[in-house]
Formats: structure tokens, C-alpha cells, sequence
């Protein structure tokens, strides 16, 4: 009776699994919304500061990211397949479990330590980018408020939309957030052709080693959403079609970030910034630019710190349904995210350090190391039947090549960042001098 019963119960959460949760698009525009954003405004300057092979570098690291996302998912896949106790219910925590399944904890404390730093970092330059927008427009209108005080009032409007449980709960905001980036890479490239014969010479960048890494820093963090890529693959309808997902989402981004980064780098050259938007010309265009990125930018903060939010409810055991302590650990994480914004208040060093460090190591290392290690794994507990996967010669060594080049690449980029960090970028806390921050 009892086995009856059981097989009742995952019949109803199989079904209850089909209806709802998210479709192949839905699941794409989820990793548009938060891939896309920060990469339209800065890849510009990081194209810059590698030459012409960063263009090379963009079209490289989508493919590359769309893959190594294909295989983490792949790699949870085998993990619900193996072990009941992911297979049904919600997980809050997938990227981790691989991790602890893989290589026991210290793999679980490595990847909950990357991501967490990463989606953290993300929430910040989220953040400041956003406030810094924000200022930028009401001073061209006489408004001149610092973005100081933009990331707070950002922060305390946004914090209620933080509460809200996983991505199937507000789907609403990855449509929007998609939605404005597309029409403001379409505007802003538009606004790129006319400002061209206003720039008839255009000089660009010598690159060195440190500007190089550090500018394949940002690259690698425009397209690694990998850290919530297996959160939206839980809530999906049908968990094996998250690979034609992730192919649709990185095709979209691409469309989004190839035409931005070719026309900074042929219109601009060495004169773009990190924000592009500061060397665009001014004009009705440029506002509604920044007013659809900054849309995009307050909409992806929701989505980039929920999986951070999730793990963290888990470790200290928050009920999965709505409660007021999610209200008080969610809001505690949005002032620590201020804290850090406005202990940093430019987005830019930030960037290349997640984006060399964590991003290249969830990105680029791990999904290629656990779905190699899963497929060779063999059952180790009493009542475990399954049979080791083999792994063609071709895939083995593209995988390998794959963690070999985010090894030694994530490296170089995190020296190059935190030297960066160390040498230029440093700026005074907003808290200790609005003026000098700004």
C-alpha cells in the first residue's frame, strides 16, 4: 500500500510538474533577462581594450557559455535521474548538490561560495549602474542628485519584488527586462550611426596584459549566468529541454551585443567608457537608452539575487512558503548589497573581478568538470542501479580543453582585476564623501 501510495504521489507532482512552471521561451527570456544588461554598456570598452580579437572573444564566449550551460544542465539532469530526493519538489539549492555529489563538501562549499559572491557582485553593479543612469538623466534636466542616494531610494523600491519565491512566481519581470534591452540595443546603435560623422578618425587602444585579462573579465561576465542557470531549470515544465533554452537565450543576447560592440569600437574607439552611454551623444535617443537599460537593470536585480536568496533561506532553514522570515532575510540581503555599492561606487573594477574569478569558474570550470565526473561515477549506496555513462573521445577532450582555458584564463583576469582594483579603481565610499564618490 505504501509503495501505491508513493507512486500516486510522484504521478501527481509529475503532472503537476507538466502544467506549470516555465516553457523552452519563457526559461529563454529568464536568461536573457539576466545575462543582458550591464554586457550592452560595457562590452563596448572591453572590445576596446583587446582589439580587434575581442569581437572574437564575444562571439566565442556565447558559444562557449551557451555550451558549458548545455552541459551543467545535462549534469543535473543526471543527478534527478540518480537520486529520488531531487527529482521531486522544488530544490533550492541545484548548483551546490552537484557540487556535494561531485566532490563531497568542499564542493558544495566551493560552488555556494562562487555563486553567492557572483550573484552578489551582479545585484551591486546592477545597482550602481542603475543609480548612476538615474543621476545622469535628471542632471541633464537640472536635477542634480547624487547616485548615492539613488541606490538607496532604488534599493528600498525594489526590496518588496525581492519577496516574491522563485523565477516562476514573477515571469513578468524577465519579460520585461528582455524587452527593454532589445529595443535599447536597436536605439543605441542607431544613435552609434549618427554620431559616426562626428568621429570621422577613430583611434583605438593598444592593449597590454593587464588591460587584455581584464577586459576578458567583463567579456566572460556578460555571458555567465550560469550561477541561476539550474534555478530556472527547476522550475521548468519539461527539465531536459533546458538546453534549447540556453541555445535561444545566448542566440538573443548575441543578437543584443554583437551590433553595440562593433559600433563602439568602430565609432568611439580609445574615447568609450566603461558605461558607453558617456561618450553616446546627448539627445532623445540617448535618454530613451538609458531610461529602458535602467528598466532592464532594476528588473534583472530581482532575478539575479533570487537563487542567492533561496540558498541562503535553505541553509538557515526559512519554510519555503511565504513567511515574514523571508521578509527579513531577503531585505537584510538588499542592504548588504547597498552597503557594498555604496562601499564601491563604481561598477567597473567590480565587474572584472566577479567577471574573471567566480563567473569563469561557474561558467567555464565547473559545469565541464561535474557532468565528466557524473559520467564516470558508480553507485556507491545499497539500492542505487545505474551504469556509468561513456563520454565520447572528442567530448572528453573539448571539455577538458574547456576547464583548462577558464583555469588559466580566470586567473590571468583575476590578477589583472585585482591589481586594477588595487592600483586605480579605488574610489571613496559614497557613506564617507557623496562628492568625491560621484
Amino acid at each position: 500500500m505504501e509503495d501505491t501510495d508513493r507512486l500516486v504521489v510522484n504521478i501527481a507532482s509529475f503532472q503537476k510538474e507538466k502544467v506549470h512552471g516555465l516553457t523552452i521561451w519563457t526559461c529563454a527570456v529568464f536568461i536573457v533577462g539576466e545575462i543582458a544588461g550591464s554586457g550592452v554598456l560595457a562590452l563596448p570598452k572591453a572590445v576596446d581594450n583587446t582589439g580587434w580579437i575581442g569581437v572574437v572573444l564575444v562571439i566565442g564566449c556565447c558559444f562557449l557559455s551557451a555550451y558549458t550551460g548545455d552541459i551543467l544542465g545535462r549534469a543535473w539532469g543526471i543527478v534527478r535521474e540518480r537520486h529520488e530526493r531531487y527529482r521531486t519538489g522544488h530544490v533550492r539549492y541545484p548548483y551546490p548538490a552537484m557540487g556535494e555529489i561531485t566532490y563531497g563538501k568542499f564542493g558544495r562549499l566551493l560552488v555556494s561560495f562562487s555563486i553567492n559572491f557572483t550573484l552578489f557582485g551582479v545585484a551591486c553593479v546592477f545597482l550602481l549602474i542603475a543609480s548612476e543612469n538615474i543621476q545622469s538623466l535628471l542632471s541633464d534636466a537640472g536635477v542634480n542628485i547624487s547616485f548615492c542616494y539613488w541606490s538607496i531610494v532604488i534599493a528600498g523600491v525594489l526590496t518588496p519584488l525581492t519577496w516574491l519565491g522563485t523565477p516562476s512566481d514573477f515571469w513578468f519581470v524577465a519579460v520585461g527586462a528582455t524587452c527593454a534591452t532589445a529595443v535599447a540595443c536597436v536605439i543605441l546603435v542607431a544613435n552609434m550611426i549618427k554620431d559616426k560623422p562626428n568621429h570621422p578618425t577613430v583611434e583605438h587602444s593598444n592593449p597590454d596584459f593587464l588591460s587584455f585579462f581584464t577586459a576578458f573579465g567583463v567579456i566572460c561576465f556578460a555571458f555567465g549566468g550560469h550561477p541561476a542557470f539550474p534555478t530556472f531549470q527547476t522550475d521548468m515544465r519539461n527539465q531536459k529541454h533546458f538546453g534549447r533554452a540556453v541555445l535561444v537565450g545566448y542566440l538573443i543576447v548575441l543578437a543584443m551585443y554583437l551590433p553595440v560592440s562593433l559600433g563602439g569600437y568602430f565609432v568611439y574607439g580609445e574615447l568609450v567608457q566603461d558605461n558607453v552611454l558617456n561618450v553616446v551623444s546627448n539627445g532623445y535617443l540617448k535618454y530613451i537608452v538609458q531610461i529602458l537599460i535602467t528598466v532592464h537593470l532594476l528588473l534583472g536585480f530581482i532575478i539575479v539575487i533570487n537563487p542567492f536568496c533561496q540558498e541562503l533561506e535553505h541553509l538557515i532553514k526559512i519554510p519555503e512558503t511565504f513567511t515574514y522570515k523571508r521578509i527579513i532575510s531577503r531585505t537584510a540581503m538588499v542592504i548588504c548589497v547597498l552597503f557594498v555599492a555604496e562601499t564601491v561606487p563604481h561598477f567597473g573594477a567590480i565587474l572584472s573581478l566577479v567577471g574573471g574569478s567566480t563567473t569563469t569558474l561557474l561558467a567555464y570550470v565547473c559545469p565541464s568538470l561535474f557532468y565528466l565526473k557524473l559520467c564516470k561515477m558508480k553507485p556507491t549506496e545499497p539500492g542505487e542501479n545505474w551504469e556509468p555513462i561513456e563520454v565520447p573521445f572528442h567530448v572528453k577532450v573539448l571539455n577538458y580543453e574547456i576547464i583548462l582555458l577558464g583555469i588559466c584564463a580566470g586567473a590571468a583576469s583575476t590578477v589583472s582585476a585585482i591589481n586594477s582594483l588595487v592600483s586605480s579603481s579605488f574610489s571613496t565610499p559614497c557613506y564617507i564623501d557623496v562628492n568625491r564618490a560621484a
